[in-house]
């Protein structure tokens, strides 16, 4: 099986580079918001956002930061599958209002400054569990454990998951495909994000073919630019 994890395993290959550059844009985009939160989104399915979420917590705990990665993808997540580990997990601490006790919902890594909450058992009512108070209360507690939070969570496309969980984080980063996603389900996603005031970080272009790096970044501001 493919080891998805290039910034550990291959930390001089061009994509692991590129990651690192949109990590220090984040980063000092975060300071200068004061934030620690980030919401992993695309457009639709299969453009890379596990990917280049999980890859981008390996890079800030890289950083000597404490960084917790969680997967609030409850339809469809598939970051237990990069990490080869599965059990209870996000949905089953806010099915449970069990924040008290969310350390027991850590799954470690053997990556150093790096842990992990998988998405736990898929419940049949994921956008009212991410929309609740539970879930500010859980993201307060963490936050005061850790550096970075990231969340990886749904496509925006068809579904409020996501947009409803913009609330609760400092910054979002959207990951779009070379050659798969279409230029108008980007701009709907990004006219869906402004329509809620939601601070984008940037988008990531990923998959660029026959290029230097596979993964792009782009500072999303009025327009898109280099």
């Amino acid at each position: 099986m493919f080891d998805e994890l290039v910034v550990k395993k291959n930390p001089k290959s061009s994509i692991a580079e590129a990651i690192r550059v949109v990590r220090t844009n984040i980063q000092f985009s975060l300071k200068m918001k004061k934030g620690k939160t980030i919401l992993v989104t695309s457009s639709i399915k299969g453009e890379g956002k596990s990917f280049v979420s999980s890859n981008l917590a390996v890079s800030f705990a890289q950083k000597n930061l404490k960084v917790l990665l969680v997967d609030c993808d409850l339809r469809l997540g598939r970051l237990h599958k990069i990490f080869k580990t599965s059990s209870k997990g996000f949905s089953n601490l806010l099915v449970d209002d069990d924040v008290d006790n969310y350390e027991s919902y850590i799954k470690e890594t053997k990556i150093e400054n790096l842990s992990f909450i998988p998405r736990g058992t898929v419940p049949p009512n994921p956008s009212e569990l991410l929309d609740s108070p539970v879930t500010k209360e859980f993201i307060e507690a963490v936050e005061e454990d850790f550096d970075i939070i990231i969340f990886d969570g749904t496509p925006i496309t068809g579904l409020t998951d996501s947009l409803a969980f913009t609330k609760f984080v400092d910054k979002v980063v959207v990951v779009s495909a070379c050659n798969y996603t279409k230029m108008n389900m980007l701009e709907n996603t990004i006219k869906s994000l402004k329509n809620l005031n939601v601070d984008i970080a940037g988008v990531i272009l990923n998959r660029v073919p026959n290029a230097v790096t596979s993964t792009y970044y782009y500072y999303s501001g009025d327009y898109y630019s280099e």
